[in-house]
């Protein structure tokens, strides 16, 4: 596996930007020069982070996201 990183990926499943691969071996994501933990999407073409709104759940049972603008940064962990 090479070690670019995606222009977008997220953690859902669901989602067709999911790589379950890649998220094993670990993605760090610096949002506005902060670490972050919370990311469940990321586009860094587009400038933007999803994280969970709190606890909020949709009818669906996934947890409400909301879109954050920013520059981003992501890399893989060390181990």
């Amino acid at each position: 596996m090479s070690d670019t990183l995606p222009d977008r990926l997220s953690s859902d499943p669901s989602s067709e930007f999911h790589d379950a691969d890649l998220l094993t071996r670990g993605v760090g994501v610096r949002f506005k020069g902060e670490e972050r933990t919370n990311v469940e999407e990321y586009c860094i073409s587009e400038g933007w982070i999803r994280v969970q709104a709190g606890k909020a759940k949709d009818r669906r049972g996934q947890p409400l996201t909301i879109k954050l603008k920013g520059p981003v940064e992501v890399y893989l962990k060390d181990d």
